[in-house]
């Protein structure tokens, strides 16, 4: 049986009672700490900014984000200035080793201004003494320092016409001028014995006409997932095509005759190698 009297704790252990005395005080401090160990669920939790590095950080100079910058193709981020020196002797991800662009990396990296408005937030003084640089490097080369861009205005103006004609939002995406070779790629089968292999969901493409038809095999492997066991053949009208040669050499052979509407038709086979 428990109990209390009169301040004593009465325990019943083993057919005996034992007493401990406990004062006012002592059971005050000990509801202070209960009550400074548990923790409401709506309280902010801190966590130490090092736990965030691997997020914030730039994998090539390990430095936070400047200019934060993304690879489209698999989402990995650096500064802009580290990764376009990378493209200058690569052409894959510094992280994965992805294949960014067979001749042109540089098209398929975008700005990722929330993501570097998260690291200015997060890492005090960071903005500032990148602008301050920003300005040096201008002042020593007597040039023009460039101005911030202004947040647009809120208010609504009222436009003439012809202003809102000219301020319809134009196509986003500029086609390259070296990307001068549309492809239309048609499956035209797998051989049998040819197994676990994904449907090329898009058959339109667009590349340089510097590329060759090994790049189009080497596409055609990576999206549909082929093992090395399997082949490519790839065929214009009823020519079987060279690995080495290029897109323009086979629109400049074939002629008019391979295009429709405007784009290089290619047929492709998946065979085994004999």
């Amino acid at each position: 049986m428990d109990g209390t009297v009169d301040g004593v704790v009465l325990e019943e252990e083993g057919g005996s009672t034992r007493g401990c005395f406990q004062t006012d005080a002592s059971l005050c401090e000990e509801d202070e700490s209960q009550g400074a160990n548990k923790q409401h669920p709506d309280d902010e939790r801190f966590v130490p900014l090092r736990e965030f590095y691997p997020y914030i950080r730039c994998a090539l100079c390990n430095g936070f984000f400047i200019d934060a910058t993304t690879i489209t193709e698999c989402l990995h981020t650096f500064c802009k200035s580290c990764i376009v020196k990378h493209f200058f002797y690569s052409n894959r991800c510094p992280n994965c080793s992805i294949i960014v662009h067979q001749t042109q990396p540089l098209y398929s990296i975008r700005p990722d201004r929330q993501l570097q408005d998260i690291v200015f937030k997060m890492v005090p003084y960071l903005e500032g003494d990148e602008r301050s640089r920003i300005c040096e490097f201008y002042k020593r080369r007597g040039l023009d320092i460039p101005k911030p861009v202004a947040a647009p205005s809120t208010y609504p103006l009222k436009l003439h016409h012809r202003q809102k004609k000219d301020l319809l939002p134009q196509s986003v995406f500029t086609i390259p001028s070296e990307l001068d070779v549309s492809l239309m790629l048609e499956f035209v089968g797998a051989e049998e014995g040819v197994e676990n292999y994904k449907p090329l969901e898009r058959k339109y493409v667009r590349v340089s006409g510097e590329a060759t038809v090994r790049h189009v095999e080497l596409f055609i492997r990576r999206k549909m997932e082929l093992s090395q066991n399997c082949k490519v053949d790839v065929v214009c009208g009823d020519h079987l095509l060279k690995q080495y040669q290029s897109l323009r050499e086979v629109c400049n052979t074939m002629g008019q005759n391979a295009l429709q509407d405007g784009m290089l038709v290619l047929h492709f086979g998946l065979v085994l190698p004999a």
